[in-house]
């Protein structure tokens, strides 16, 4: 999808990849090298490097990075659907590890599992180069007022 994305009802706020990436800016997600690449209808996907950044001391993608990835593409999906005086915040986050990466990229895609007026829950999917899922994760998240700065 070209920017500006154009969405579904599902998100409410207009949001381009440019946008989404220059939050990232400082980040956790700046220092690993995660970067938003693509805004569909009702899911947001990203790619996130298997380089030293991110693997474990045995030379695998460390599990905690591809959570980190997870919870990135899911909490922003979830701030896509709330109006401006509402903020997504991460309240629970599972993952299981089902592979093994060593090195290349691994892409995310979150897409929702319930979108409610005080919760969400988002599915994420982790894959490798090939296609191979790595990482399958759920993130619940809350709904909460947005305070002013």
């Amino acid at each position: 999808m070209t920017e500006p994305a154009r969405h579904s009802r599902l998100f409410r706020r207009s949001a381009t990849l440019e946008a989404l990436n220059a939050l990232s800016r400082g980040t956790a997600m700046e220092q690993l090298g995660i970067r938003f690449t693509e805004l569909g209808p009702d899911y947001v996907r990203g790619t996130m490097p298997v380089d030293a950044r991110t693997h474990q001391p045995y030379g695998l993608l460390h599990g905690g990075a591809s959570v980190l990835l997870a919870e990135t593409l899911g909490s922003s999906a979830g701030n896509l659907c709330v109006d401006d005086d509402a903020l997504c915040v991460g309240l629970e986050i599972n993952a299981n590890h089902l592979a093994a990466v060593r090195d290349g990229i691994v892409t995310g895609t979150a897409r929702p599992l319930h979108v409610g007026r005080s919760t969400q829950v988002w599915e994420i999917r982790i894959e490798d180069a090939a296609g191979r899922l790595v990482c399958i994760s759920r993130l619940t998240l809350a709904v909460v007022a947005r305070r002013a700065p």
